[in-house]
């Protein structure tokens, strides 16, 4: 049986535990790196009251806990759904090298969980998205940049 399988299997298997438990949605993850699991999560979205605990999160922190390291470069994450931008967006500052995915945003949009408008609005010129953004106080928080550039034992990520 080819082991991509399995991994995708077992974040089936945490989501569905999670989502019946009333954690939240189906969606679970598993992060790998060298054929073995280093990571798992499950949505917790409403166990938590925290709108950032999405299964490829979840995951995420742990195989990041796990491994005391933010870096997850070389792993490979399993998921039952395709990534929002949200978690796409920490797949990518994880490093993570390849996603697998279950279902497709179109299907997760029929039971309401539907991230194509997020894409849409990011793909907007700010001006033109729902939620007004402004700078402010922008020399001020320069200065900040500034601060960390001089730091010279600094870990870069």
């Amino acid at each position: 049986m080819d082991p991509r399988e399995i991994f995708m299997r077992r974040a089936i298997e945490l989501a569905r535990q999670g989502m019946l438990s009333g954690a939240g949605g189906p969606f679970g993850a598993v992060i790998t790196l060298d054929g073995e699991i280093i990571g798992e999560g499950w949505n917790r979205v409403v166990a938590t009251s925290d709108p950032t605990a999405h299964g490829e999160i979840t995951a995420i922190r742990d195989a990041c806990s796990r491994r005391g390291d933010f870096s997850l470069a070389g792993a490979e994450i399993f998921t039952t759904g395709q990534p929002c931008p949200m978690c796409l967006g920490a797949i990518h500052w994880a490093r993570i090298s390849r996603i697998y995915y279950g279902f497709r945003i179109e299907d997760a949009a029929t039971i309401g969980f539907d991230d194509r408008e997020f894409f849409e609005e990011f793909a907007r010129p700010e001006g033109e998205r729902a939620i007004p953004a402004d700078d402010l106080i922008r020399a001020e928080a320069l200065e900040l940049i500034e601060e960390y550039r001089r730091i010279p034992d600094r870990t870069p990520y």
